[in-house]
C-alpha cells in the first residue's frame, strides 16, 4: 500500500512539473515571436540629434557694469557673513 502511495506521489509530480516545463516552454516561444513581430512591424525611430548650440560668448567679453554688480553682490555677502 505503501509502495502505490509514493508511486502515485512521483507520478504526480512529474505530471506537475512536465506540465509547468511545457507552459514556461510555450511562454519562451510566445515572447521571441512577439518580439520579433514588433521589431518587424514597429521599428525603433533614429535618434533626434539636436541642432548645435550657438557658441557661448568668449570670457574676455564682459559687461564692465555686470562685473560691478557681481562684486557689489559679492561684498554683500562677504560682510553679512563675517
Amino acid at each position: 500500500m505503501q509502495q502505490g502511495i509514493m508511486q502515485q506521489g512521483v507520478d504526480l509530480m512529474l505530471y506537475g512539473m512536465g506540465t509547468v516545463f511545457v507552459f514556461l516552454t510555450l511562454l519562451v516561444i510566445a515572447t521571441a515571436i512577439m518580439s520579433s513581430l514588433v521589431q518587424r512591424f514597429l521599428p525603433e525611430a533614429p535618434p533626434v540629434i539636436p541642432a548645435p548650440r550657438p557658441a557661448a560668448a568668449p570670457a574676455g567679453v564682459t559687461d564692465p557694469k555686470l562685473i560691478a554688480v557681481i562684486k557689489a553682490a559679492v561684498d554683500q555677502h562677504r560682510a553679512k557673513n563675517k
